[in-house]
């Protein structure tokens, strides 16, 4: 009797096998390596050695042998493809089916390859997974299993009766998440060491955090001993000391409360480290709020770490189209030093797909320092809340809240839903803002005009170094065609590398004293270690201003930098940067003393948060834990995925430039399809773009789509070394598709 098989490929002409009974012992021996909580170990062993179990039917063994002429092994679209996961779940469910939580593992066994659907489906009962086994039970597709050699350990594994401890209402949707994702990315990594063994190999081959802390340390060392003596280095030194000794307290959530240019970034790093070692946590998890201010922490990382132990992994490069192929390059944030954004973070954390749940057993253990806290949307708070207290208490994640403007995220009358027992690394933050306050902040009065684009660009050509940062990028787009030539320009409109050459161009200029003219949008305030004399703010939330003033003196080697804070031609768009723009009038017009102490950011977040109509604006808390059933295992994850957006305008769409050495990646993408390599060096290379924007791009052929949904630009002109992606051109005829 031939053995049963589970994938199947052409290697050098000749077929290759791999053995079904190999590849459920391989995956239930990776998650045993995943699931480093020893309650939660049986469960999700158990689904691995079972979650394939259709394969060993007759009508499965013909499908796969007869795919050896196709590109890879298990093609999911080939005609008459043979569903095998409900196998596996009908199995589970039947071993004990009077068990309120029977119905837990076969749920994740039946969307190993699916994702996360809804239990309950509104519009047809045909996809609920009740449906799905009682069908299977009528038609019975288990009939054939006792006339198969399947192995004991395989057909007899047993199914846990009993939650784990600690497992409630409100955090089993965290659990269930975390299972699937050891599960998924167990099943791929054993499929990718069968079907791309030389990728298989490149995986997880990195130092130990020990290994990785002696190359900080020494890098710091070098840093600091050649750091001239100045009273903000001085300050740097103690936030340093300050977070060396807070990372031998017990894990769990903390703030790292330090005024911009006070070092936050490399301490909060040492702080990280630290901790990790003290308490065996697995990776460092750099979180930033923009895709746009990536690059330069990424950098500053792989400058330190090297290359190879740096995942920079942002929101734009998830497939949307899932493909075997596609799913084997997904990300599994398997390496030491992670930098993503807040998207590619908390959507992942809500996602229902494979591709993107499968990295999310390794934040497990890990310490994750949120850059910028502040900028977590507001209208998505009780859910964010929800993850970071789940991940803390159930998966031992300890968190650092690190700002300059820290957020009121504990629970208070406002927040009932914030967050508690949260503890401050700086022992005295009120004295290190006083010592770093080193700008002067010119407001608007009350009777001021709002600046026109001639009249501001009047005003910094003025001054020979000199940032303006405004709140759209139309208005950067505008003023910047207002400004003489060789004023430069930042927007999120340029790819990444585009950004890094301008931002490099800039210090150049700064350093040499050398005039430099820059129209940026808020891509600028978080994240880019640049120093000017003089900054330029249109009116914005009150956090956004004390951002933009980071960019002022910023070392401290004047003075006082001057930061001009003026009323742009129009407010901002309606949303949360309209409310943040009321919030500080209101505030200014009640007068503000000290415009950049942390009491008067908790008085400004107080006021906005009480100002909002939801912290939970989609009810993602209905569909997740509010009004679910432990028991009952009713979780709606597919529509909470679809819900929780991070972004405003609720989707983007990815668009890879030319620009650069790009097209040898873009070719590399065209012929070849997603690898994880190409994926990788593409992020430096893509803009977003809203979905209307991109569809009426497509249509006047600008942008080509390739296999896989990847867009790319068609003709080069459609992007410039000016302004990056031209999407307000009249040329173009883009500019009526613009909201």
């Amino acid at each position: 009797m031939e053995k049963a098989i589970a994938h199947i490929k052409s290697d050098n002409g000749e077929t290759a096998f791999h053995l079904l009974e190999d590849h459920l012992i391989g995956t239930s021996r990776l998650v045993d390596q995943f699931c480093l909580n020893n309650d939660w170990r049986p469960w999700i062993k158990t689904g691995a050695l079972l979650h394939d179990l259709g394969k060993y039917s007759n009508a499965f063994q013909e499908y796969i042998r007869q795919s050896h002429e196709w590109e890879e092994g298990e093609i999911e679209n080939r005609p008459g493809r043979v569903e095998h996961a409900i196998i596996g779940a009908l199995h589970l469910w039947q071993k004990n089916p009077e068990n309120t939580l029977s119905k837990l593992l076969p749920y994740l066994v039946a969307g190993h390859h699916t994702g996360l659907t809804d239990w309950n489906y509104t519009e047809s009962g045909q996809k609920k997974l009740d449906f799905k086994l009682e069908q299977a039970t009528q038609k019975g597709l288990l009939d054939w299993i006792k006339d198969k050699n399947i192995p004991k350990e395989v057909i007899e594994a047993p199914v846990p009766q009993k939650l784990p401890q600690n497992i409630k209402t409100e955090n089993c949707h965290i659990w269930l998440r975390m299972l699937f994702s050891c599960l998924v990315d167990a099943d791929y990594l054993d499929t990718e060491s069968f079907m791309q063994p030389t990728n298989s190999i490149h995986r997880s081959n990195y130092p130990t955090l020990n290994d990785l802390k002696k190359l900080f340390d020494s890098f710091m060392d070098t840093k600091f001993s050649n750091a001239p003596e100045t009273t903000v280095n001085r300050i740097r030194t103690d936030v340093l000391l300050d977070c060396r000794a807070a990372a031998k307290l017990q894990p769990g959530l903390f703030s790292l409360t330090v005024p911009t240019g006070g070092g936050k970034t490399l301490s909060g790093t040492a702080f990280a480290l630290d901790h990790a070692l003290n308490f065996g946590k697995k990776r460092l998890i750099y979180v930033i709020p923009y895709t746009s201010i990536i690059e330069q922490t990424a950098a500053i990382f792989r400058s330190i770490f090297g290359e190879e132990n740096v995942i920079e992994h942002h929101s734009n490069t998830d497939i949307d189209a899932e493909t075997p192929k596609s799913r084997l390059a997904a990300e599994n944030w398997d390496a030491p030093i992670i930098v993503t954004t807040n998207v590619q973070f908390f959507e992942s954390l809500f996602a229902s797909r494979t591709s993107r749940c499968r990295k999310l057993h390794n934040i497990m253990d890990s310490v994750v320092i949120l850059d910028e806290a502040q900028m977590l949307p507001p209208d998505l708070l009780d859910p964010i809340l929800n993850i970071i207290r789940g991940l803390s208490t159930l998966c031992g994640v300890s968190f650092v809240l690190s700002t300059a403007t820290q957020p009121a995220l504990n629970k208070s009358d406002i927040l009932p839903s914030g967050l508690e027992g949260v503890r401050e690394i700086i022992r005295d933050t009120t004295t290190i803002y006083k010592n770093l306050n080193r700008v002067q902040i010119i407001l608007p009065i009350k009777e001021q005009m709002p600046e026109s684009c001639e009249s501001l660009a009047e005003k910094l050509c003025k001054h020979e170094q000199v940032l303006c940062i405004v709140s759209t990028r139309r208005f950067a787009w505008d003023l910047h065609k207002t400004m003489p030539s060789g004023t430069l320009h930042l927007s999120a409109l340029m790819c990444g590398h585009h950004r890094s050459e301008v931002i490099a161009e800039i210090k150049n200029r700064l350093t040499a004293k050398k005039p430099v003219r820059v129209i940026s949008t808020q891509v600028i305030e978080a994240g880019v270690d640049i120093d000017f004399p003089v900054v330029y703010r249109a009116l914005a939330g009150l956090d956004s201003i004390a951002q933009a003033a980071g960019r002022c003196n910023r070392e401290g080697r004047m003075d006082t930098g001057i930061v001009h804070v003026f009323l742009p031609p129009k407010q901002a768009p309606l949303g949360l940067l309209r409310k943040g723009e009321d919030k500080t009038r209101e505030m200014l017009a009640c007068g503000i003393q000290d415009f950049l102490s942390p009491d008067t950011f908790h008085k400004y977040f107080q006021l906005f948060y009480s100002g909002l109509n939801s912290l939970d604006k989609h009810n993602i808390k209905d569909l997740l834990w509010k009004r679910s059933d432990v028991g009952l295992g009713i979780f709606q994850f597919r529509t909470a995925a679809t819900l929780f957006q991070m972004i405003e305008d609720g989707a983007s769409y990815t668009v890879y430039v030319q620009y650069g050495d790009s097209q040898k990646l873009i070719n590399s993408l065209r012929f070849g399809g997603p690898s994880r390599e190409v994926m990788r060096k593409l992020q430096r290379f893509a803009v977003q773009v809203p979905p209307r924007l991109a569809s009426g791009l497509l249509v006047l052929g600008f942008l080509e789509q390739l296999e896989h949904g990847f867009l790319i630009t068609r003709i080069p002109e459609i992007y410039t070394q000016e302004t990056g992606l031209q999407i307000f051109g009249k040329e173009y005829g883009t500019e009526e598709l613009i909201i």
